[in-house]
């Protein structure tokens, strides 16, 4: 039966009254009249004795014009695509109250039907929208931006911010009740959580079960509401959260804090705060995931006969011991001198990357030595 209405959903399409009168959906009420009279007149079945197309034309343009020739019905059929009575011209032109006959869809579960049960529920509704209230119950999560230094992702370090939200009322411990008074039965749903309301579509009577607003979905309500926060469990306060900016992490990455979100209403679960952490570049080092690099920059002596020379990494400045010869962009690596791999004890590495100065002026004692130089190196 299931397999049936939803063939019956995807299949059958709905008459559009203004169209069986060729009519604007804008037309007066005599434009209606007129377009009606000339169509009656014309597929009379006293003009075509025998001609069932006729006769089935005639009794079209009859159900058309008793609906738009009535303003209640006809707004109903401008909402809903139906009058949503016996003898309606809805969705299928006949009686019944659209092609379903008023069936009442309510014991279907948008759920059981897979990956059609969102199309099921967009024409239905359907009880879903209760039970996912429930779960809406928790509180809403946040996500903010930061910027943080990079000596904060070497060592890694705690970062205190002030963030305005909602949280549990202090006075009712976050369950929208004065102390010492009880919850009841909630009025509207009876303790159910759900109220159903029933509405016309072109498909016919439609009851939908939704949430109950006034207790939220939780079926109780409380007999004394809280002064401080008017029963809902929350308030807004402006509070200190710690963040912890682990060393290593990334650019752009974003940390989840769990439990420092806003409130649920009534005690419901508290949400998560999700931080997306901004490194401010270092202009002595670049990264290149756990790696590091930097440039030194050496004398043209230095490269030929080699030197020892500090370099500064990102936790401490070591000796670089740079050999005779060396050419300009030569790269060295110091091993384990890069930044820490998150959560864990290793670290990447540090790549130093050479820059040989040529001077671009000699004095004449040195153009000298440089030319006797030349000649020494012409002639081994």
């Amino acid at each position: 039966m299931l397999l049936s209405l939803l063939s019956a959903i995807l299949l059958v399409v709905p008459k559009d009254l203004y169209a069986v009168l060729g009519v604007e959906r804008s037309a007066s009420k005599e434009d209606i009249k007129r377009a009606y009279r000339k169509l009656s007149k014309e597929h009379h079945p006293d003009r075509h004795k025998g001609d069932k197309g006729a006769e089935q034309k005639f009794k079209e343009v009859n159900e058309a014009y008793e609906v738009l020739s009535d303003e209640k019905k006809r707004a109903m059929y401008d909402q809903f695509g139906t009058t949503g009575g016996p003898g309606s011209a809805g969705a299928n032109g006949g009686g019944g109250t659209g092609p379903f006959g008023g069936f009442n869809f309510s014991g279907f579960r948008p759920e059981d039907l897979g990956g059609l049960g969102d199309l099921f529920e967009s024409f239905f509704g359907g009880g879903g929208g209760a039970r996912r209230g429930r779960r809406d119950q928790r509180g809403r999560d946040l996500q903010i931006e930061i910027e943080v230094a990079f000596a904060d992702v070497v060592e890694g370090r705690d970062r205190s911010l002030q963030l305005d939200r909602q949280r549990p009322c202090q006075k009712c411990g976050g369950s929208g009740a004065e102390e010492g008074t009880a919850q009841v039965t909630c009025k509207d749903c009876g303790g159910t959580g759900e109220v159903t309301r029933t509405t016309q579509s072109f498909f016919g009577t439609l009851r939908q079960a939704t949430m109950c607003e006034l207790c939220g979905g939780s079926g109780k309500v409380n007999e004394h509401p809280c002064k401080t926060c008017d029963g809902d469990g929350k308030v807004r306060s402006r509070e200190a959260v710690t963040i912890h900016i682990p060393a290593g992490m990334q650019d752009g990455q974003t940390l989840r804090v769990r439990g420092e979100g806003e409130a649920g209403p009534r005690g419901g679960a508290i949400g998560d705060l999700y931080v997306t952490v901004r490194i401010r570049p270092d202009p002595a080092f670049e990264r290149d995931g756990d790696d590091i690099r930097s440039i030194v920059s050496i004398p043209v002596t230095s490269a030929l006969l080699g030197i020892e020379i500090p370099v500064q990494t990102v936790r401490e400045s070591v000796t670089l011991k740079i050999p005779a010869g060396t050419q300009p962009g030569q790269v060295f690596r110091l091993k384990g001198k890069g930044m820490p791999v998150v959560n864990s004890s290793r670290a990447g590495d540090h790549y130093v990357t050479v820059n040989v100065e040529i001077p671009t002026r000699l004095s004449r004692a040195e153009q000298k030595l440089v030319e006797e130089w030349r000649t020494l190196r012409g002639k081994g």
